[in-house]
């Protein structure tokens, strides 16, 4: 079996550097190439909630060779169905895409590959791009948590897939994987575009007010819309956030708004990526995360006033008429 990591950021240096280290065999590949010439200098060096350097194997896509059989896509989805065109050559015969990105990235991936070639993941931790060969884990090494699943529950390279990342943490294999997708893409649609237009952490966000009751406001948009889709949302590392954060308000909106910071005190020091992507002068992928959902709800009636605002500070972000700032919290009118 060879396996690959295509897209080794943040995320995709951690993961590779936790399955190195558990013994597992796999490519670190990525555009960057100060970041492969460091890798394979002196190794993937993990900071943060852990502290640990681990020999690694890494590349650029033009060092590519033979064909793998497992590739963890862990790039940004806008260049979904270019970086797959160009993966499938690079694919064994039975192999698959485990796209490990946010938002709902099976179709894109699907469409170049097929179903039957397609995996995903949900991943539940967070990281942060230091430098050269090295990443920072901003959760709790004991939430290191994935869900996975696709097209085929029984998909007989599941196992396999699982067992690389189980090298790193928990894995759950979902039967009902369209509703762990939409679990972490409201997770996402909260914390994580308020992260990137505010520039704060997952924690602060949780923490503050008015922040927090946006974040929460997000999530029950989320809820509203899923439901709308026929999703019934799966459990996100054991908690049904529908049922303890779903909430119109009153008592029950009280207590949610308490709980917020419990749920986020294993991720507090995350950032969102897409804040990094906005800093850099880049454009993010909220489009996939709250786009999403504001795509979903037009079509079923379902109104999302909070996530609508949520993208277009974005937008005005990537369009230069705004700078990140805690500030923009006050754009939401709560």
């Amino acid at each position: 079996m060879r396996a690959a990591i295509y897209g080794a950021g943040a995320m995709g240096t951690v993961l590779g550097a936790h399955i190195a280290r558990a013994g597992g065999k796999i490519d670190l590949i990525t555009r960057n190439v100060a970041h492969v010439n460091a890798l394979n200098g002196r190794g993937a060096t993990i900071e943060g909630t852990v502290s640990f350097t681990v020999p690694v194997t890494a590349l650029t896509p033009e060092q590519m060779t033979g064909k793998y059989d497992i590739i963890f896509l862990m790039t940004k989805q806008r260049q979904n169905p270019q970086i797959c065109t160009f993966l499938k050559d690079y694919l064994a015969e039975g192999g698959v895409i485990c796209t490990m990105q946010n938002g709902l990235p099976e179709p894109s991936v699907a469409s170049v590959i097929g179903e039957e070639n397609t995996l995903g993941c949900a991943v539940s931790w967070g990281a942060t791009f230091k430098g050269e060969g090295c990443a920072v884990l901003t959760s709790d090494p004991a939430r290191l948590t994935f869900a996975l699943g696709g097209y085929n529950p029984a998909h007989p390279k599941i196992p396999v897939v699982s067992g690389l990342l189980h090298m790193m943490g928990t894995v759950t294999v979902e039967q009902n994987f369209i509703g762990a997708r939409w679990a972490k893409l409201a997770i996402n649609s909260a914390f994580s575009s308020l992260s990137a237009i505010t520039g704060m952490t997952f924690g602060e966000v949780s923490r503050q007010s008015p922040s927090k009751k946006i974040a929460l406001g997000l999530l029950n948009e989320a809820f509203a819309v899923a439901k709308a889709c026929g999703v019934e949302i799966a459990k996100i590392q054991g908690h049904d956030i529908v049922k303890i954060y779903g909430c119109k308000g009153g008592i029950k909106k009280f207590i949610a708004l308490r709980l917020l910071p419990l749920a986020m005190k294993d991720h507090k020091n995350i950032i969102s990526g897409m804040y990094y992507d906005l800093k850099a002068g880049k454009k993010c992928d909220i489009c996939y995360i709250n786009g999403v959902i504001v795509h979903a709800a037009k079509n079923f009636g379902v109104s999302v006033p909070l996530n609508i605002k949520a993208l277009s500070a974005a937008k005005q972000i990537e369009d230069g008429g705004l700078e990140i700032s805690p500030q923009n919290i006050s754009l939401f009118g709560v």
